[in-house]
């Protein structure tokens, strides 16, 4: 099956390479759409993304999709403008679906990240934002990391996290995310996390309650 990865903020098609590789070994052909919040505004983006999911549908095959914190929110908004995509499943790892208050901390504190992360880092701050997402209408799966920081010191108090973002900020309405014993920049190289991927996207039955993986 044909499978388009989609990396986070901060990363590159690099990171998911891993991810590829497995993915390849068990069958499945693997492209990826790259991005750089530097240099293109997210309107951009998302347009180039649409693009290329509509190359995608014009072939009538079914689509596996995997995005990585801020690449599973591009996916999100860009595939309400195509419908006849085909989407087999689509699966989010680490990305927030409500305002991740580490971007907004960032976005406060840190000039180099508003300078990177321009468009895209004030998407991620924007409570507007978060609220106008559309709706998942394809079949979808969470996945959220648990192995960040938690306690007195921690800006996640004794919320579960990955470190970047919350367990709580991954919840879509109606659903709950798998947990993994993971951190969000190295989530997607997690054995447990591509083991379940490859479930998943061989058609193995989700579970839609929230399950805890071993590593």
């Amino acid at each position: 099956m044909q499978m388009l990865l989609v990396h986070g903020l901060g990363r590159t098609p690099l990171s998911l390479f891993g991810l590829a590789a497995a993915l390849r070994r068990a069958g499945h052909h693997t492209r990826f759409f790259g991005y750089l919040p530097a240099l293109e505004s997210l309107p951009r983006i998302v347009r180039r993304l649409t693009v290329r999911l509509r190359a995608i549908a014009a072939r009538g095959e079914p689509v596996g999709l995997v995005g990585h914190s801020l690449g599973g929110l591009l996916l999100r908004v860009a595939l309400t403008a195509v419908p006849e995509l085909k989407v087999h499943h689509f699966v989010t790892l680490g990305t927030p679906a409500s305002v991740p208050r580490m971007a907004t901390l960032a976005w406060r504190w840190f000039p180099l990240f508003r300078l990177y992360t321009r468009d895209c880092g004030r998407f991620l701050g924007s409570a507007e934002a978060f609220a106008k997402l559309p709706e998942l209408r394809v079949p979808f799966t969470l996945i959220a990391g648990t192995a960040g920081p938690c306690g007195r010191w921690s800006p996640f108090g004794a919320e579960p996290n990955d470190g970047v973002v919350a367990v709580a900020e991954t919840r879509v309405a109606g659903a709950e995310p798998e947990l993994v014993p993971a951190v969000h920049t190295l989530i997607m190289d997690s054995v447990t996390v591509r083991t379940r991927i490859l479930a998943i996207m061989e058609g193995v039955s989700v579970n839609a309650r929230p399950l805890v993986l071993e590593s």
